[in-house]
């Protein structure tokens, strides 16, 4: 009975996931907030300093609680719930590498398509137009680069046995829109590059 108080107990394991999980719900409402915001400058840094804040510290009790778990011989739930808990907890903040690799495409897209509409004041000039075209081309591989990457993403998706069915149709979804965005920028690169032709 002795020996049995003498062992660390517990630690504050429930405490540890209720922080975490706060930070997953804080990380998420800001990220949110850096999409809805994304064309202001101001707001965009804002937003991607509290996510990755959020990231960091949900990272630290991440470490924290394994730690704990090492020097605590009496747990208040099994060892290996608490271990598979913390991870799933970390696991809400992991975006896929392929999801990460789609939106940096969409983003370059978007800036591209950005750019090509703000030569379209000047493309009697001939400088100009051939920009405009460049840019409409840049657009065009870059909404390649993305298909490419999306049909890559979801056969890898098919084979990981990992993934559940859930998981699976959520990512799908993800990468489709994702890509779709890249497909609507080469539309608008498509009707830019008329405009060009005709008008230059």
């Amino acid at each position: 009975m002795l020996f049995g108080k003498l062992l660390p107990r517990e630690g504050n394991f429930f405490e540890m996931f209720n922080e975490h999980g706060t930070l997953i719900a804080s990380g998420a409402r800001s990220f949110m907030e850096l999409i809805r915001n994304y064309g202001d400058a101001t707001l965009r840094e804002k937003y991607a300093a509290e996510v990755d804040a959020a990231e960091r510290a949900a990272d630290k009790i991440t470490a924290e609680v394994n730690r704990a778990l090492h020097k605590t011989f009496i747990t208040p739930i099994d060892r290996e719930q608490i271990h598979g808990l913390i991870n799933a907890l970390d696991d809400v903040r992991t975006m896929p590498d392929d999801a990460i690799r789609l939106g940096d495409l969409s983003v370059k897209c978007c800036e591209r398509v950005q750019h090509a509409v703000s030569l379209l004041p000047r493309i009697s000039e001939a400088s100009v137009a051939e920009a405009a075209l460049k840019t409409c081309e840049e657009i065009d591989r870059l909404e390649s680069d993305a298909d490419r990457v999306m049909r890559s993403a979801i056969s890898r998706l098919f084979r990981d046995e990992k993934v559940d069915t859930r998981e699976l149709i959520k990512l799908k979804a993800v990468y489709e829109h994702l890509e779709s965005i890249t497909d609507r920028c080469e539309d608008v690169a498509n009707l830019i590059e008329g405009v060009v032709l005709e008008n230059s």
